[in-house]
Parts: C-alpha cells; sequence; structure tokens
C-alpha cells in the first residue's frame, strides 16, 4: 500500500511538470504571433470595419437628445431653416435625419408645423412657403407693378434665393424704386412705371422750389434728426478727425443761384412735374 501511494505521488508530480512546460510553450507561440507556414490573406477579403469610439458616438447622442429634448419652438426653427436653405421637400423621416428633429414622434412638432404659415404639407412631404410664389426676375416685377402703393421688402426677401439681388437689378435698371419707410425704417419697392401720367399741383412746385437747405452740413444733419431721420453723414466728427490730423477746413464760398435750364441736372428726375415752369 505504501509503495502504490509513492507511485501515484511521483505520476502526479510528473503530470505537474508537463502541464507548466505546455503553458511555457503556449505563452512562448503567443508572443511570437502566427507562424511563417499561415496560409495568406484573400486579396477579395474586406478589411474589418473601425472600431466605433464609444465617446465620440456618445457625445452624437447626446446632442440628438438634447435636440429632441428642446423646446418646440427651438425644433421647429431647425425645420423650418432647412426648408428655407434648401427649397426642398422632405418626408418626416429625411428631416428627422438631416437635423434630428423626429417629427413623427413630438405630436406638438408635427402639429405646429403642418399649421405654420412658413410651411406647406402636401400629406407626405414639408417645403418652405413664402408669402409670395415667386420663381425670377420677371414674375418679380410683374408683382412690384400690381402694387402701385408700394410692398414691402421684407415679403420679398423669401421669395426665391436670389430674389434681393434681382431688386437691386431691377432698381438699377429703373425699373422700380426701393426708399425706405421713416416711421418703420424698412424699404418699400414701388413700380416706375414711365407709362403711369404724374400730375403735380401747382402749389406743391412752387413749395418745393421755395424750400432753401442750410449752407453748413451740421445744420442739415440737425434737421434731419429733428424729423426723426439718421443722418448718413457725422460731420462733426468728421471735422473733429480733421482737426486731429492738422487738415485745414475748407473755405465756405457763396454759391450762385442757377436758374433750371436744360443743362441743369435733376436729382428728383423721376418727378418731371417738379421742374415744369
Amino acid at each position: 500500500m505504501i509503495y502504490t501511494m509513492a507511485s501515484l505521488q511521483e505520476s502526479l508530480q510528473r503530470f505537474k511538470k508537463q502541464q507548466e512546460k505546455c503553458q511555457a510553450i503556449s505563452s512562448m507561440a503567443a508572443r511570437a504571433g502566427p507562424s511563417k507556414g499561415a496560409p495568406p490573406r484573400p486579396a477579395n477579403a474586406k478589411p474589418p470595419a473601425p472600431a466605433v469610439k464609444f465617446s465620440n458616438d456618445t457625445e452624437r447622442l447626446q446632442h440628438i437628445n438634447s435636440i429632441r429634448k428642446g423646446p418646440v419652438g427651438a425644433q421647429i426653427k431647425r425645420v423650418i431653416d432647412l426648408l428655407l436653405e434648401t427649397r426642398q421637400a422632405f418626408t418626416p423621416e429625411q428631416i428627422n435625419e438631416a437635423c434630428y428633429v423626429d417629427i413623427n414622434g413630438n405630436k406638438a412638432v408635427f402639429d405646429s408645423l403642418r399649421n405654420n404659415l412658413k410651411v406647406y404639407y402636401d400629406g407626405n412631404r414639408f417645403s418652405y412657403k413664402s408669402k409670395h410664389a415667386l420663381k425670377n426676375k420677371d414674375q418679380l416685377l410683374i408683382l412690384i407693378r400690381k402694387f402701385p402703393e408700394g410692398i414691402a421688402v421684407i415679403d420679398l426677401k423669401d421669395a426665391y434665393p436670389t430674389v434681393m439681388e434681382d431688386l437691386q437689378a431691377l432698381k438699377g435698371a429703373g425699373q422700380i424704386w426701393l426708399l425706405s419707410n421713416f416711421d418703420s425704417q424698412e424699404d418699400i419697392a414701388f413700380p416706375n412705371d414711365p407709362r403711369v401720367p404724374i400730375k403735380v399741383d401747382d402749389d406743391l412746385k412752387q413749395l418745393f422750389r421755395g424750400i432753401e437747405l442750410p449752407r453748413d452740413m451740421l445744420d442739415i444733419e440737425r434737421d434731419l434728426q429733428k424729423n426723426g431721420m439718421k443722418p448718413a453723414t457725422n460731420t462733426a466728427k468728421r471735422r473733429a478727425m480733421a482737426q486731429v490730423h492738422g487738415i485745414a477746413p475748407k473755405p465756405k464760398t457763396k454759391k450762385k443761384k442757377h436758374e433750371i435750364s436744360k443743362r441743369t441736372k435733376l436729382t428728383n428726375a423721376h418727378l418731371p412735374e417738379l421742374f415744369k415752369l
């Protein structure tokens, strides 16, 4: 019995040594990498997909979550800005993908967009709706001519992407006037149709001719401010800067009064009735 136990003990020791040897060989093989005899990687094999960094993905999800949990008005503004900039029609799914506003998942946002004056909904897609459905400069001119009393530029700004450039082009061509409203400081577009006769009363003509402007720009600027208008110049500041730099002011010369003749340059040429004697 003692002999048997000794034999088992010796066998156990040998087994442990073999296990340690096998573990050592395995560790060495792992550190050495794949063997040279390993089969080559196929040429058409797809490279492994890059691992998504958890931090970047988390930041994106937090951004989306902050948008969807934000005020309804802020979400509506994001959608309207998207529709205005692209001028395309979007489904709710496309809007969600483009600006992360989940219209289908938020009934308040869906109902507000559907009833918004700046949004057109055909039952499937949302698109931007301007106050005046215009597409080009010709249509713009036709519309302005329908408003002889003038039309606010703010109502035309979103008609189509290049509407402001077309307004300046029409003004440069003499087809419209762009004047500022003294009360609201907003530009008003007026048609300049030469076919429309303008009749000016004699009393208004005499009043126009009888106005004598001050000779000093300071007085002119002061009168403009009294009437609620902002002067385009600042003569006091300009003169102060000139004195600092040692520039002598120009001497005032009395201007001779000239009678209106054919060679006189008229600054109000669009009102010819004022200059008829």
